[in-house]
């Protein structure tokens, strides 16, 4: 299928890009491109002119902040422009936010990878796609840059509807912030769609032990339900309990007991139902991945 026509530009600053969004109504952002280009080909998207930020240079830094700076809560940040494959290999994503690593490591396939990029992946809000269940699961964020001014986008706002955000039309992102604990482990585990690549199930979790008793816990998914959703009741039966066995089947058998049949997507691959069958099973396996458990 043929795209529709539009215009193009080249960005050369943040800045410049804010001007370029409010200039042209109904323009969007591409960077790495992977994610609006194959809908513009299938008519899902045909927006009038494309803002290329891609080029743009300070928005690819990999790095620990510690905080001391006014206003800096430290923790991990990602330029909104880093791939997926330079995620997947940075040292300090793989030791502190291993989750997010992990699912820069499974996302589509080489070409994807290398040039894909984490803000553009998150802010087109594909509910089929790797990154938002670590996202959830760590507790992470968006900084988005608007003509008004930055603001923070918690992960639990982020994703409003298939496709949908909470990134405004006239905002960029800038970053992903990730918090850091020392005493934290995370992981992400994929069931990947045999014929897209995405996941047909993705389980995120982040925990806090102290080596026998689970002290914090977070747990997402995605793929498996129409939007990216954090799975509380799986979260209430790890708090607290012992690292064993018996809390991974519990927990893993509460896993979607929160969620609406609604929220479940059926489609060719799988049904509502088994999706949902799935989400437990695959949220077991994350959890021993993560807590190192033996069967």
């Amino acid at each position: 299928m043929y795209m529709d026509d539009f215009e193009y530009y080249r960005a050369d600053s943040v800045e410049n890009a804010l001007e370029l969004l409010a200039d042209h109504d109904g323009a969007e952002l591409i960077a790495g491109a992977h994610g609006l280009l194959p809908r513009m080909k299938t008519g899902d998207e045909s927006p009038s002119a494309l803002v290329d930020i891609g080029q743009l240079s300070g928005l690819d830094a990999i790095e620990a902040r510690d905080g001391e700076r006014d206003g800096d809560p430290g923790g991990i940040s990602i330029g909104a422009l880093a791939t997926h494959t330079e995620i997947a290999e940075s040292e300090t994503v793989r030791e502190h936010a291993t989750a997010l690593a992990d699912a820069a490591a499974e996302l589509g396939d080489p070409q994807v990878r290398n040039g894909g990029t984490i803000g553009g992946n998150l802010a087109h809000g594909d509910a089929r796609s790797d990154p938002p269940a670590p996202l959830l699961a760590l507790d992470g964020s968006l900084e988005v840059r608007s003509p008004d001014g930055e603001r923070t986008i918690a992960a639990t706002d982020l994703f409003e509807g298939p496709f949908e955000t909470a990134v405004a039309d006239d905002e960029i992102v800038t970053a992903v912030r990730v918090p850091t604990d020392a005493d934290a482990v995370s992981g992400y585990h994929k069931r990947r769609d045999p014929l897209s690549g995405y996941a047909m199930v993705g389980v995120g979790v982040w925990l806090r032990t102290d080596g026998e008793t689970i002290e914090a816990a977070r747990v997402a998914v995605t793929g498996a339900t129409t939007n990216p959703a954090r799975l509380p009741a799986a979260e209430d039966e790890l708090e607290g309990s012992a690292v064993s066995e018996e809390t991974i089947t519990e927990a893993s058998a509460q896993a979607g007991t929160t969620l609406s049949d609604e929220a479940f997507v059926s489609d060719v691959q799988a049904s509502a139902e088994y999706r949902e069958h799935l989400l437990s099973i695959d949220t077991e396996r994350t959890l021993y991945e993560v807590l190192e458990v033996d069967r």
